[in-house]
């Protein structure tokens, strides 16, 4: 199917919400997104709206669209879903998979190290993060379920905009943690067939992830409607 028009806005307004390009809580003005896009008023319109349906964005009726604010509630009830889903999902990949979806996930970690090794540039936390979330992809891509790994993406990307975002207003140094490792050791359980283990270790890994984002949370910009 070829891309159409909104497509492109989608895909690009998707990663500029994935990067943090706009504050939580910001009034998307429509004359700023057709000057940085470079388009017209429908296709952007249908990028909104699909994005409001993936609720990266809230539609507020004739007032147009924002992006959601922010709040330790919705990213621990975020990261609960994930949990549920992440270890379903890991445990029939365990229970289905075969030796080229375990040769996926090696490659995909192997991939992922590189990037953490070579991380320098603009572009470096962009190829980082995709490949971050090419391994988690590979870890419950055996599934076989479509709904399943759907809902994943969605959850997936929920989990990301806040992990972006901690990084904006905190010091580097402050984040201090062996991620490698944790990734490490979950692939190792994977490979060993061991899902308990595999699971256990997944979901300790999301929640260092959501204690990492509460106690940055703070430093993190929220746009009001008072503020406008």
């Amino acid at each position: 199917m070829a891309e159409t028009g909104a497509d492109r806005i989608y895909e690009l307004l998707h990663a500029d919400l994935m990067r943090g390009r706009f504050e939580p809580g910001q009034h998307l003005r429509s004359s700023l997104l057709r000057e940085v896009y470079e388009c017209g008023i429908s296709p952007l319109r249908e990028a909104l709206h699909r994005l409001a349906s993936e609720k990266l964005v809230i539609g507020h009726g004739h007032r147009g669209f924002r992006v959601p604010p922010i709040s330790g509630e919705e990213i621990r009830d975020i990261t609960s879903l994930r949990q549920m889903l992440d270890i379903e999902a890991l445990r029939r990949s365990i229970e289905y998979g075969d030796d080229e979806w375990e040769a996926t996930v090696v490659a995909a970690l192997h991939r992922l190290n590189k990037a953490t090794i070579s991380m320098t540039g603009d572009g470096g936390a962009d190829e980082w993060e995709a490949r971050h979330r090419a391994f988690h992809r590979a870890l419950i891509g055996a599934c076989e379920s479509p709904w399943l790994i759907h809902m994943y993406d969605l959850l997936y990307d929920q989990t990301e905009r806040y992990r972006r975002l901690r990084f904006s207003g905190t010091d580097r140094g402050k984040l201090v943690r062996d991620v490698a490792r944790e990734h490490k050791k979950i692939m190792d359980a994977v490979l060993e067939r061991r899902a308990d283990k595999a699971t256990s270790l997944l979901s300790a890994h999301l929640e260092d992830t959501v204690r990492y984002v509460l106690a940055n949370i703070g430093n993190v910009a929220l746009v009001t409607d008072a503020a406008e």
